[in-house]
């Protein structure tokens, strides 16, 4: 068995970064409050809604402006910038529910106090984050085992998801095997070296990554059972890759797909289903009613910079394969497809200038709202797809009609972890998310995408 060293999963990373946030946030408000002309905020029994407020706004803003994603984290020329919006979205939301929180001090001096406060316990905490938890010596280090076809895309997939997720060497199970692997980074091995291997480099745990078990050969078998028995952890590779990207590997999985696809009981959850419906007509009557607000700016920059019909309409597949179709504002040029259906692009001619920006601000996407009410479509779920996509995509990617099982989404696990996909390989990215959210559909992921969609439009990163 390897020595015994800290390893920190990113579940553990994440819920690492918000509880010392927050206690470095009311630690260092405490401090300046006893040691300081300090009042305006107090940690008191007496004052137990302050602090529940502050921490909410904390974790909901820190969310928006993404302090909690590890590849920012792990990053001081990127975590600061989240830090300072979060810091300051927090403190001006603060001062404007005084229902909730304190009033406003008399001496303004005191609401620079309470933001450097928050500002500097934010960065000190997470200075030493940087320079103590994202380190080489709390890397987790992974053996691979599996079949040379698979390597590179697991490699490159792992490395991207989360850096601190090491595969330091790779053994060949199969039983007819070629040139060594040559990865920058990776060492081969000999099966006979599985236990020296694992002794002398610390290994954490074992991936295997055989697209077909048959593969394996006898002797590895034997070693890898006798490995489990001892308490070796040992995983398989489609499982350590949901876990790491948030994403149903469909390009892995073969003719056993059932065991990749135990659903989400919360599709069928009666319970479930009500509240999800009840607040798809709240957010969706809300949402046209903002939607009227706006319509007179959208209408005068519409005559100005998109010159034609406001409204379009367009075909697309919903749940089980119904059509129905979709509303929305105009943003590409009369015409836009003499020859049929196309991809659009990064860069697309055809979207007008004013198109662009109602792209990346989603407000193209507002009388989608007319197709939640009528039960077409629902908040979150995949996003709708045009029928000639559909069929096209369907010959190509597996399980790609498996996104119908549920209603469609104004937005979802997808569109908020990808861009507007523009290919078959962006698509196939789109669907391995739009998989696992169908997997693991919950109240706590549909409030995590709807958190995720304001970081989306804060950031432009519509299409």
């Amino acid at each position: 068995m390897p020595r015994l060293n800290i390893h920190f999963n990113i579940s553990e990373r994440k819920l690492l970064l918000r509880i010392f946030d927050l206690l470095l946030v009311l630690l260092l408000l405490h401090l300046v409050g006893t040691g300081f002309h300090f009042d305006y905020f107090t940690v008191s029994k007496e004052n137990w809604s302050w602090v529940f407020v502050l921490v909410l706004y904390i974790s909901v803003f820190g969310t928006i402006f993404e302090m909690y994603d590890l590849q920012k984290s792990s990053k001081l020329e990127s975590v600061w910038t989240t830090i300072v919006l979060t810091t300051s979205t927090t403190v001006l939301f603060y001062l404007l529910t005084p229902f909730f929180t304190p009033f406003l001090p008399e001496n303004r001096l005191q609401i620079f106090f309470f933001f450097a406060s928050i500002l500097v316990a934010l960065l000190v905490w997470r200075f030493a984050y940087i320079k103590l938890i994202v380190s080489p010596r709390f890397n987790r280090k992974v053996l691979l085992v599996g079949e040379t076809s698979n390597i590179k895309a697991i490699l490159d997939t792992f490395k991207t998801a989360d850096p601190n997720y090491q595969i330091i060497g790779f053994i060949n199970c199969e039983k007819s095997r070629g040139d060594k692997v040559k990865f920058l980074g990776l060492t081969e091995y000999s099966p006979k070296e599985i236990y020296q291997v694992i002794k002398d480099e610390n290994i954490f745990e074992i991936v295997v990554a055989s697209y077909n078990s048959e593969n394996i050969t006898p002797e590895i078998y034997t070693d890898l059972i006798t490995l489990l028995e001892g308490g070796f952890p040992i995983k398989e590779y489609t499982q350590v890759y949901e876990d790491l990207t948030k994403r149903v590997p469909v390009q892995f999985v073969g003719k056993d797909f059932y065991k990749y696809f135990p659903f989400s009981r919360s599709n069928q959850n009666k319970m479930y289903l009500f509240f999800h419906r009840f607040f798809d007509v709240i957010i969706a009557v809300l949402g046209l009613i903002i939607g009227v607000l706006l319509l007179p700016l959208i209408v005068i920059g519409n005559i100005i910079a998109n010159r034609g019909v406001l409204f379009y309409t367009q075909e697309r597949i919903g749940k089980n394969g119904r059509l129905f179709r979709i509303i929305k504002f105009r943003t590409m040029i009369k015409h836009a497809e003499p020859n049929g259906a196309t991809w659009s692009k990064k860069g697309d001619s055809r979207i007008t200038f004013f198109g662009k920006f109602l792209r990346n601000t989603r407000l193209d996407e507002i009388p989608q709202f007319l197709n939640i009410l009528k039960g077409d479509m629902s908040l979150i779920g995949p996003r709708p797809e045009r029928p000639y996509f559909v069929r096209e995509l369907s010959q190509v990617l597996p399980f790609y009609e498996t996104r119908h099982i549920v209603k469609p989404g104004l937005t979802g696990w997808a569109q908020v972890n990808t861009r507007y996909g523009s290919s078959v390989d962006d698509s196939l990215l789109k669907l391995q998310y739009d998989l696992y959210y169908i997997k693991h559909r919950s109240f706590f992921l549909d409030i995590n995408i709807l958190i995720k969609t304001f970081s989306t439009v804060i950031f432009f990163r519509g299409q």
